[in-house]
């Protein structure tokens, strides 16, 4: 049997088409150079070892049709080794930071990025600021979200700040608030919800909650009424009191009430709908967090909505 040695990285020479005309060097090789860390290609930029049309260019200059840029040989990173994130997803991420100081940064995660990678995802929210603050060696989540769950999430920049704030959620100093969106017209007096919760696995291979009063942990969450869309739809807000896999997502469906555009627990029918009036995501957001400050302090932060769930409510709102 012969084995191939693995081939040598070679000099590439790409011609500019049309529609990348315009676009700045360092922007069209990060494309291209897919796994390729931006500092290898800032490097060579610098270096001068990328020429345009056999000249040395600086990293801002704008390609023109038909220019042809040659780019030397390149290592590609072994498996083991982070993939550099798009410039796009780091920069909507540097962007929804909305407190950071030296021990703690708190996000409005956007809906559809998962909190970290794993089940066939490279990436998520810690690895992509793992790469965004490279000094900091001691970053970790302090909690979750769901992928398709927006807001607040806290990511600890110490180990001090994480075992502080892992203590808090153990006990009842951190206070937590989630608006839903919800089927239906929700009556005042449902104002908890004490249902406990277990795990089960589908033959797919999928993880679902499901109440269980005999097997599962105790869960808690409480409600309240924020707005009323006749018999349609409610807006409510969910206080969960444990911090249990979906659980206000099971709690509400476990009241007759499922959240919009919930592909687990929620209903297609009423999920359409909302999806018709523009509102194509879950509608669980992790808006309000007040959190007990390691110097005695307290830290309170609001998260608005995106501009997907506004417009949807808007229209809720609207006269027929």
């Amino acid at each position: 049997m012969t084995t191939t040695a693995p081939s040598t990285p070679a000099v590439q020479l790409l011609e500019v088409s049309p529609e990348y005309a315009g676009q700045r060097i360092d922007n069209f090789l990060l494309a291209r150079l897919k796994g390729v860390p931006k500092t290898l290609i800032y490097r060579i930029l610098r270096k001068g070892e990328v020429r345009v049309n056999k000249g040395r260019i600086k990293p801002e200059y704008k390609l023109q049709a038909g220019d042809i840029v040659r780019v030397p040989p390149v290592r590609v990173p072994e498996r083991d080794e982070p993939v550099p994130l798009a410039q796009g997803l780091l920069q909507r991420l540097e962007a929804s930071i909305i407190f950071e100081d030296k021990a703690l940064i708190v996000i409005n995660k956007p809906c559809g990025i998962a909190v970290h990678g794993g089940s066939g995802l490279t990436y998520g929210v810690i690895e992509a600021f793992r790469q965004l603050r490279p000094d900091c060696k001691e970053l970790e989540l302090v909690h979750r979200l769901d992928r398709d769950t927006s807001g607040l999430l806290m990511i600890a920049k110490k180990r001090s700040m994480l075992r502080h704030l892992h203590t808090a959620l153990r006990g009842d100093g951190v206070d937590k608030r989630y608006m839903a969106l919800v089927r239906g017209n929700w009556a005042a007096s449902i104002k908890q919800v004490r249902a406990s919760l277990g795990k089960s696995n589908l033959r797919s291979g999928e993880r679902m909650v499901e109440v269980d009063e005999e097997e599962g942990k105790e869960s808690v969450t409480v409600f309240k009424v924020l707005r009323r869309f006749g018999d349609f739809a409610t807006l409510i807000e969910a206080k969960p009191i444990t911090g249990r896999t979906h659980q206000i997502r099971v709690h509400t469906l476990h009241a007759g009430h499922c959240i919009a555009g919930d592909t687990k627990y929620g209903d297609d029918d009423f999920s359409k709908e909302i999806r018709d009036l523009g509102g194509k995501r879950l509608f669980l957001h992790a808006y309000l967090l007040t959190v007990p400050l390691p110097d005695g302090g307290e830290l309170k932060l609001q998260a608005p909505v995106d501009e997907m769930w506004a417009k949807t409510v808007e229209r809720l709102s609207a006269p027929l």
